[in-house]
């Protein structure tokens, strides 16, 4: 009698979806990458990826709210840091499929850089 293949399940797969549109969005995805180099304030955040005190302050609520991001008070700064170990190596893992795939996913009509573009002028 043959095997089938275990059925994914739905919740499983929702919960996913939720994580990787958390990690969809291109500031956010820059604040995830800065944070694992070192816990950072949100100045420093500001000073290396360019964009604004509230939006960095609103992607950081946001990413915190995710369970991603939490901080320490350092009497009045606060440094942010990432909370769970093994995002670092899920965005290692996402760099090699990026590397393996080489300019496919860029350039996938769907997602890729043009399909962005496109959604960020409508």
């Amino acid at each position: 009698m043959p095997m089938t293949p275990p059925r994914v399940e739905a919740d499983a797969v929702t919960r996913a979806a939720a994580l990787f549109r958390s990690l969809g969005d291109p500031k956010r995805l820059a604040i995830l990458l800065e944070l694992r180099e070192r816990e950072q304030r949100v100045a420093d955040l500001v000073n290396t990826i360019g964009l604004s005190q509230a939006t960095v302050s609103g992607h950081l609520a946001c990413l915190r709210d995710c369970g991603l991001v939490d901080y320490r008070p350092e009497g009045r700064q606060s440094f942010y840091r990432l909370t769970v170990p093994d995002l670092d190596h899920l965005l290692h893992a996402a760099e090699t499929v990026l590397a393996a795939t080489g300019d496919a996913v860029v350039l996938c009509p769907n997602y890729g850089v043009s399909a962005a573009a496109d959604e960020q002028a409508s």
